[in-house]
């Protein structure tokens, strides 16, 4: 079943890249008391993720956290070397780059897919959303394969 705007974020653990190497980073110390933008890509270095995704909200950070946003984070299943290097090439300095290397957390949400037909095994479907104090209050998830409602752009609308 997916998860939808309402719903409490289940609890999961991500991995981020820390001084000395990967650490663990809980769902409830991202979200917990705190208004968290968090889009999710398929994986980290493919074209649309990288050419479009990441980058609309890199450019648009500033906009976003001024509506109220304490947390920008970026998520795929990747591993943490993959994510702190991929946010390093993206100049995404600003955002929280989360690795859900086993797919935890997107197995938890139902927002997963099978994507083993371009050998990359099960990843996070393409999706944005807004989460207050741990709550859902908008989820756009796309479609297909396209960056559309979970642009930047859209997501920077509902706030």
């Amino acid at each position: 079943m997916t998860i939808n705007a309402g719903d409490k974020i289940p609890a999961a653990t991500f991995k981020v890249m820390g001084k000395d190497g990967p650490e663990d980073i809980t769902t409830d110390q991202v979200f917990a008391g705190k208004k968290v933008v968090l889009f999710a890509v398929p994986g980290a270095f493919t074209p649309g993720c990288t050419l479009t995704h990441l980058p609309g909200y890199v450019v648009k950070a500033d906009e976003i956290k001024a509506k109220g946003v304490d947390t920008i984070a970026c998520m795929a299943v990747n591993d943490a070397f993959v994510m702190d290097a991929w946010g390093k090439s993206q100049n995404a300095e600003g955002l929280l780059m989360l690795a859900d290397g086993n797919g935890e957390f997107v197995k938890a949400t139902g927002l997963q897919m099978d994507a083993s037909g371009f050998g990359m095994g099960q990843r996070s479907r393409r999706f944005a959303m807004i989460v207050d104090d741990g709550v859902i209050t908008h989820l756009a998830l796309e479609p297909g394969a396209e960056v559309d409602v979970s642009a930047a752009e859209k997501i920077l609308a509902h706030l």
